[in-house]
């Protein structure tokens, strides 16, 4: 490399340098040697986090940080720009061809994270006693904590809810598949409230705290085959909000039915 290359390569590695780390690093007396140590790193690689900008993995970002007293975002601001969405589509979290194809600890840990509501908007909701394991104890445990449960089933007597079995026409029936969401729901020994509609068969939406999971059916796909939304509130009235907003107006529609009917 000419002369021209080793000075631009040189400037490079200036602009990239981290001022922030280097001063933090001065504020509290320490090397890059002591930092290297504390972080369990070799000093050759902090070095690179303060003369070439190198990001550190998360673990040693967050170990440093802590060894300076600073923020993870003041001394690697670019961290949180990756992360944080600023634009309209900030809540999504992730989007799914099928709702088979959302990761199952999402569902199961959507649950178990939440304390406050749990409202299930699922025509059947029949998934989650087969993927959620321990479901009807979980929701016990909750409802017994003063959550807010709610279950809005379809309606198994319904005209809409006939045709869609036509549509779908498997062995398997939605009127069937709604019986055995209130079995597993009885279980619980739990006051949970469930009421039906039809309006919902076909998008579903769940509500867990501050996250929803919503699935739009597809044609004559099975709830398995809708196209599927993880999101996680981030503003007021967004696309989370517009959600919450649609499930209690099915719900205020919605009739009353004992689970164990």
């Amino acid at each position: 490399m000419g002369p021209s290359g080793d000075v631009y390569e040189r400037s490079l590695v200036v602009m990239a340098r981290n001022h922030v780390l280097k001063q933090a690093l001065a504020a509290t007396g320490l090397t890059v040697a002591d930092l290297a140590e504390r972080c369990e790193v070799d000093a050759k690689t902090v070095e690179r986090w303060v003369s070439r900008g190198r990001v550190p993995h998360p673990r040693s970002r967050v170990r440093a940080a802590e060894v300076l007293g600073e923020d993870v975002g003041v001394l690697w601001p670019e961290v949180v720009r990756r992360v944080v969405k600023t634009g309209t589509d900030r809540e999504l979290v992730g989007i799914y061809p099928r709702r088979a194809d959302l990761p199952r600890p999402v569902f199961r840990e959507a649950i178990e994270r939440a304390n406050s509501r749990l409202w299930f908007g699922g025509y059947t909701s029949y998934f989650v006693w087969l993927e959620v394991p321990g479901a009807v104890t979980t929701l016990a445990a909750k409802a017994s904590a003063g959550a807010d449960l709610r279950f809005l089933l379809g309606d198994p007597d319904s005209p809409v809810t006939a045709e869609r079995d036509r549509v779908e026409a498997t062995p398997l029936t939605l009127a069937t598949r709604i019986a055995m969401t209130r079995a597993e729901i009885a279980k619980a020994d739990a006051a949970i409230p469930v009421r039906r509609s039809d309006r919902h068969v076909a998008m579903s939406v769940w509500v867990f705290d501050d996250e929803a999971i919503v699935a739009t059916h597809i044609g004559a796909g099975l709830g398995q085959d809708s196209v599927t939304l993880h999101l996680r509130r981030a503003q007021d009235g967004g696309a989370f909000d517009r959600y919450v907003e649609h499930f209690e107006s099915l719900w205020a529609d919605g009739k009353p039915a004992d689970p164990q009917d």
